[in-house]
This record gives C-alpha cells, sequence and structure tokens, in this order.
C-alpha cells in the first residue's frame, strides 16, 4: 500500500466497561490508566476529517453505516447511576462519508447498508468523550455483520484502506478480553486469559500475510473460547487490522483491569 503525508493509522481500543470513566467505581484506580491511555491515544496525529467508529455493541444484518446528520446517544447501559444517563457527547455525523462507506463495503462484495436513525451507542461515546472530548470531529457508527465471521469483518477492513489515505481515522471499540462473568467476580487472571492476551499480541503485530490468517482463526487460539465467549468485542480489531493493509501492528497500551488482561493496538 502507497500512503501519502496524511494517511491515518487504525486502531483497536478498550471502550471499558459501561459509562465507568465517568463514575465513581470501587476501588476509585479501577479505569485509570484506561482513562489515561484513552485520552492521549491519538493525541499525536493530525486531525482527521472524521472518525468511522466500529463497535461492538452494533450488528445488523449488513455492515451498515449511520448517516445521522447529528447522532443522538444510546445509553445502552443498565443499573448504572442517573447522570451518565445525561452523559453528551453532540458530534455530527457524515452522511455523505456514510454512504462512500457503504459503497466501499458493495464495491467489495459484501453486504452494505445506510441507517440515518441510528446513534452512537456507549461503545462509541465513552471512550470518545475522553478521546475527542470537543466533540467537534464528524463521528460515523459502523456496524459488525451478525454473523460474526472473523474473515469476513477482515475483509471489510480491506474495503475501507483507502480512507486511511483520505483523513479518515477508522477505530475499532471493543474489549480485548470479554467475560464478563470473570471480569464481574474478579477472577480473570487465569492461565487462559494470558495465553489469549498473548496470542493476540503475538497475532496483531504478526506480519502482515500471517496477521490475517491467525486473526481470521482467531476461534482455535488458545483461551479463545474463555476470553470471548461471544466474538463482539473482538471483531472490531478484524476490521482495524483489515484496513491496515502491508502497515505492521503494535501493541500500545496493556494493562490487568478488573484481573484482566486488556491490550490496545495500531495499525501503521
Amino acid at each position: 500500500m502507497t500512503h501519502g503525508p496524511q494517511t491515518l493509522p487504525s486502531f483497536f481500543l478498550p471502550h471499558g466497561g459501561g459509562p465507568c470513566f465517568f463514575m465513581d467505581w470501587s476501588p476509585p484506580d479501577t479505569w485509570r490508566g484506561m482513562e489515561v491511555f484513552l485520552r492521549g491515544a491519538v493525541a499525536a496525529l493530525p486531525r482527521p476529517r472524521a472518525v468511522v467508529v466500529i463497535s461492538g455493541h452494533w450488528h445488523a444484518p449488513a455492515f451498515t453505516a449511520g448517516a445521522h446528520p447529528a447522532p443522538p446517544l444510546i445509553y445502552d447501559y443498565y443499573g448504572f447511576p442517573p447522570h451518565t444517563y445525561e452523559l453528551t457527547y453532540p458530534a455530527a455525523g457524515a452522511p455523505a462519508l456514510a454512504a462512500d462507506i457503504a459503497g466501499l463495503l458493495a464495491g467489495a462484495g459484501l453486504p452494505a447498508a445506510v441507517d440515518d436513525t441510528r446513534g452512537l451507542d456507549h461503545g462509541v461515546f465513552i471512550p470518545f468523550k475522553l478521546i475527542y472530548p470537543d466533540a467537534d470531529i464528524p463521528v460515523v457508527p459502523l456496524s459488525l455483520h451478525e454473523n460474526m465471521d472473523a474473515e469476513m469483518h477482515l475483509k471489510a477492513g480491506q474495503a475501507l484502506a483507502p480512507l486511511r489515505d483520505d483523513n479518515v481515522l477508522i477505530v475499532g471499540s471493543g474489549m480485548s478480553f470479554h467475560n464478563l462473568r470473570l471480569l464481574m467476580t474478579g477472577r480473570a487472571d487465569t492461565p487462559e486469559a494470558a495465553a489469549f492476551d498473548d496470542w493476540l499480541t503475538n497475532a496483531a503485530t504478526a506480519t502482515p500475510l500471517s496477521r490475517a490468517r491467525q486473526l481470521a482463526n482467531w476461534e482455535s487460539a488458545p483461551g479463545a473460547q474463555i476470553a470471548h465467549p461471544e466474538a463482539e468485542h473482538l471483531l472490531p480489531l478484524m476490521i482495524a487490522a483489515g484496513a491496515a493493509g502491508d502497515d505492521a501492528g503494535m501493541r500500545i497500551y496493556h494493562e490487568k483491569v478488573m484481573s484482566a488482561p486488556i491490550s490496545a493496538y495500531r495499525f501503521g
């Protein structure tokens, strides 16, 4: 892939647990390291003209780009303090970009659609309140495909790769470990969780051909079924990695949070 001077990397970032960064937690510093990381994650980059965010909290029968000109917020978390349902993030949408995204995906033979009613779920607005707190960069949410097929999501990323040369930032928003039962009981510090985190980092930082092959077969990785009983919080990584083309991946964050190893990756 030949890049111009403004080519942006793609990212896979953790979005935490519900509105965790904007409420009291016990212990108080549970999410502090992740918050600090997210606040600085893209600070050194040129300002993008828009951000495409693939959240683990939206899946649809086709890859669907949100085309609302002023996307509302979707408070899709439950049992949290009342003030967390009043958080705001008034970023504009980018309907023309949403149409372009659907066109790139369809052009690659993938099922694609636009939705001009969809808002921003918490996998988008919670981390981006930290990443771009002024909400002054347009945001286009993009769904996963409900079939949860890793190879198809890698291909979707490949289709979106040209956006990186058009000053559009591609961000997969999920969690590298997402077994809620183990997280909520503080029992995520297991050999399986560590093995999967090691495998994921080796796969994400492998040569591009090997990276794609390994990620497509993530379900057979050591610890995979423990780390991800369901795929939806890992698949945003596939789109970010697919968009990387021949660019290298690197781990840019690693921390134990609620006893689980959590990692983030940058491509390019």
